[in-house]
């Protein structure tokens, strides 16, 4: 009786765990994962914090939560021949995904207690590749190369020491004045001719990558 009292108490009040899952992700997606704590999140929803682990049973549930609203984000690529576009589409959304929440980066596969959209994601990936010719083995190569490559960009392009492509040519003048003019001719040329020309985007080069590997996958997969 205690508990179902408690439970109406925070009905009436406001608290649910949606509300304390949204505000976890707001003060991750601004500061980080470690910015994340239940004591932050009560302070943050004007609760006790014993009030929050009525809906939340640790710090461990709550990040289960979180990655799994981060894959509920992502489109789910569809069962069928055109496994390739299904892919692409899939992978752009990852992609963005983790530009919106990168604190998930390093989270989205390593969830002991996944949940229903996590699950859901995974079989629905696996099941586009089936229905587009793949075989279990093929699965696994494919799923693990594009991950790996999603992952991998993102995390690159969280690191990199500038913002956007106007922040370019001072970062590029900052890295290369300790040295002598001239001491890295292949580096300064890229800078100069390519990346520091107008309109260039290091976001541009995923796509690219991605269309490499699908374009590979295929006739791996045509070839098996």
């Amino acid at each position: 009786m205690a508990t179902e009292g408690v439970s109406r108490a925070d009905a009436r009040s406001g608290l649910r765990r949606e509300l304390i899952l949204q505000a976890a992700i707001a003060q991750a997606d601004a500061g980080g994962l470690e910015a994340v704590s239940m004591r932050r999140l009560a302070e943050t929803l004007e609760f006790a914090p014993m009030a929050l682990y009525r809906h939340v049973a640790n710090k461990d549930d709550l990040i289960d939560a979180m990655v799994d609203a981060v894959y509920g984000e992502i489109e789910l690529p569809v069962a069928g021949p055109d496994w390739k576009s299904a892919m692409r589409r899939r992978a752009i959304s990852v992609r963005d995904a983790l530009s919106r929440h990168r604190w998930a980066i390093g989270l989205m596969e390593s969830r002991r207690t996944p949940g229903p959209a996590n699950l859901r994601h995974h079989d629905a990936v696996i099941g586009s590749l089936r229905a587009g010719g793949f075989d279990i083995a093929m699965v696994a190569h494919a799923y693990s190369l594009l991950d790996g490559y999603i992952y991998g960009f993102a995390l690159t392009k969280m690191n990199l020491p500038f913002q956007t492509s106007e922040e370019v040519p001072d970062v590029a003048a900052q890295m290369l004045a300790p040295f002598p003019a001239g001491e890295y001719p292949y580096l300064l040329e890229i800078l100069t001719d390519h990346v520091m020309k107008p309109g260039y985007d290091y976001a541009d080069e995923f796509e690219y990558g991605l269309d490499l590997i699908l374009d590979s996958l295929e006739r791996l997969r045509e070839e098996a």
